[in-house]
């Protein structure tokens, strides 16, 4: 059965090969578009009493809504932010974490042209001062009482400096303590439930409330070095996770996806609400504070879900449970992205499921850029091949295009065209932008290598590959080697400075259950590597530690490691 709104914008959607695909998919950009209205509201017509979104937490509560539902408790949303104040172009941050008040609270921005800036509930009282003064922010919509403290904190050091553009602070009424009580009022934070619940479930689109220029979204990056970055999206950001969806996906007609994010950060927009939508499949939420692998394979089976995605980090802990407990027999694809997937990740779960990964490479400032997609092979440890839309090269350091098999930065060439749903810039700093976008193309800071089939392989971000006695050696094929183990259960790979190699590799573990630490298992990891790859990137140096420090949003900060080492 055919998406007839997903025909509006696609007009071919079956294809041959991915080299037909490569060269002939495209989406028709309407002007003036807004999803919330193009997209939703035409769902609520076209079939308002299917399942949009489904949702149930860690404690067994659940919920369901049809796209009659969300269109509205979008419209809701929208009455509710005119009356607070905001308007078109107004920064408002939503910090919801999983919370299915979300998807309506983010549509109802929509709605009005208002600049949406989803965020994480682990931000601090400085982290919100920081984010206030960059984006000035005018709105903030929460559902955590620690969040509301430091959003209250914050604002008060913003008055004292007389630098406070915070004129509206809410909360979810699904706010609790932890010991599951509610939440007492509190002065000068409105609750949103009761705000909006008596407002009319209609709302007529504005005139010029959007071009498609304007910005609808702002992440503020969670980065592993310096401070974030302030990534802009505009209006047709949407439709640029068509692709993302339904060839990376493969998410289906009638079926129910889940991906593994938090909503304050942009694997939310590529997986939890546009592309799927677009597509016609309902978007599974699990909502957890504890991520414990065996629950959330139980809940994942339990509800049937059709199409999966995570990143290695989920997998990697799935694979050490006994896969054979539960049924997959109703999940048809299975996506991987936010770091570089292992290969004995990929062949544990192939072997325990029968699905096999397929992984993709993208930035908070891209969509999908390389994908492993439908009509290829997968090669484990390989991000793919250039998504449409994407002119993709690998370049050296004085910007000549390197051989195949030879390392380079991965670089978009935008002076023919540029990717539907690539960023605009990052907001308010031309300079940063200048740095890694000129003369037609972005510079995206990852270094990789393509074979002689065209695909292509991570070697690891420019800063992270290790110099040492003249050799190049990217960390993701040492951990690699080192996940062959079955003692290792997290690894990452840093250059610690040497006299008289330059740099020398080390590696910091965390050990699988079952294992202990020990001179002699350092040894015998080391003679692991050894067999698996070039001796020569075998790490000289070996630490143990309880878990790896990582950003925000699950990536394995490298950076904390290389300074903890000075």
């Amino acid at each position: 059965m055919k998406t007839s709104l997903l025909y509006r914008f696609v007009q071919k959607t079956d294809f041959s090969s991915y080299e037909d695909f490569y060269a002939n998919f495209s989406v028709a950009v309407p002007p003036n578009f807004n999803f919330a209205y193009d997209v939703i509201d035409e769902l609520a017509k076209e079939k308002p009493n299917e399942t949009a979104l489904s949702w149930c937490d860690e404690n067994g509560a659940s919920a369901e809504f049809t796209y009659a539902e969300i269109s509205a408790l979008s419209n809701q949303a929208a009455h509710t932010f005119i009356k607070a104040g905001i308007r078109k172009g107004s920064p408002v941050m939503l910090i919801l974490k999983r919370r299915y008040e979300y998807w309506p609270i983010l549509l109802g921005l929509h709605k009005i042209g208002a600049i949406a800036i989803p965020a994480t509930h682990l931000l601090t009282a400085k982290d919100v001062v920081y984010r206030c003064k960059a984006a000035s922010i005018e709105g903030v919509v929460c559902v955590d009482e620690t969040v509301m403290l430091h959003i209250d904190e914050a604002e008060a050091k913003l008055k004292a400096e007389g630098d406070c553009t915070l004129r509206y602070k809410a909360f979810s009424p699904s706010v609790h303590r932890k010991d599951g009580t509610p939440l007492p009022s509190k002065e000068n934070w409105v609750d949103f439930k009761a705000a909006s619940q008596n407002e009319p479930t209609d709302f007529a689109r504005p005139p010029n409330v959007n071009v498609n220029s304007d910005i609808m979204l702002l992440y503020f990056t969670s980065g592993t070095t310096g401070m974030p970055k302030m990534v802009q999206h505009n209006f047709v950001y949407p439709l640029g996770h068509i692709a993302t969806a339904k060839y990376w996906q493969q998410v289906r007609e009638g079926g129910l996806h889940l991906t593994v994010a938090d909503t304050g950060w942009a694997k939310a927009a590529w997986g939890k609400i546009y592309g799927q939508w677009l597509c016609g499949s309902a978007v599974f939420v699990y909502d957890y504070d504890k991520f414990v692998p065996r629950e959330m394979l139980a809940v994942i089976t339990k509800h049937k879900v059709t199409t999966f995605c995570a990143p290695p980090t989920i997998y990697r802990f799935f694979i050490k449970e006994d896969l054979s407990k539960y049924d997959f027999s109703s999940m048809k694809n299975c996506a991987v992205a936010g770091e570089p997937l292992n290969p004995e990740i990929y062949e544990q779960w192939l072997k325990g499921t029968g699905l096999k990964l397929r992984e993709c490479y993208g930035q908070t400032e891209l969509t999908v850029t390389l994908c492993t997609y439908p009509w290829m092979t997968p090669k484990p440890g390989s991000m793919g091949k250039p998504a449409p839309g994407y002119d993709i090269d690998l370049v050296r350091d004085d910007g000549s295009s390197c051989e195949m098999g030879e390392e380079g930065q991965v670089i978009v060439r935008t002076d023919k065209r540029q990717p539907l749903g690539m960023f605009e810039g990052y907001y308010r700093d031309a300079d940063l932008t200048a740095s890694v976008w000129q003369d037609g193309v972005y510079y995206t800071g990852d270094m990789a290598w393509k074979d002689e089939n065209g695909y292509y392989w991570f070697v690891g971000r420019a800063d992270d590959v290790i110099k040492s006695s003249g050799y190049r050696i990217g960390p993701f094929e040492v951990e690699s080697a080192l996940m062959e183990h079955p003692a290792v259960l997290e690894c990452a790979i840093t250059g610690v400075p040497d006299p008289d190699r330059g740099a020398v590799v080390k590696a910091t573990i965390v050990l699988a259950k079952g294992y202990a630490p020990s001179e002699a298992f350092k040894v015998e990891l080391q003679n692991h590597v050894k067999k698996i790859t070039a001796p020569y990137k075998y790490p000289r140096i070996i630490e143990f530690v309880e878990e790896l420090p990582k950003t925000i949003s699950g990536k394995i900060r490298r950076v904390q490691i290389r300074e903890s080492q000075k």
